[in-house]
């Protein structure tokens, strides 16, 4: 027996309208040929692509440096654990000591 999946309900404020719902909610799941057949976005639209690739830019007053640091997994996940901005916190805990 096939189990049929459930389709997300329609959210208003996501950049589409109801209608455009509406006529792509029947769309077919693409096949495994036509998968493998597809192009990449950046070949098929080069010059979106570069306007689509987004850096941080430079630093307005550059303070901080990039570095990698190896930390202890147990470390990271308690941080991480913690929220948004672990790695502001870690930067906080090493200036003051």
């Amino acid at each position: 027996m096939q189990s049929k999946k459930k389709t997300p309900d329609f959210q208003p404020g996501r950049g589409y309208s109801k209608a455009d719902w509406d006529e792509v909610l029947d769309s077919p799941e693409a096949t495994a040929e036509q998968l493998a057949q597809a192009k990449p976005f950046a070949e098929v639209f080069p010059e979106l692509a570069e306007k689509t690739r987004r850096t941080r830019g430079p630093q307005k007053a550059p303070t901080k440096v990039s570095v990698t640091l190896r930390l202890d997994s147990d470390v990271v996940e308690r941080f991480r654990a913690s929220g948004k901005g672990w790695q502001s916190r870690i930067n906080e805990i090493l200036k003051r000591a």
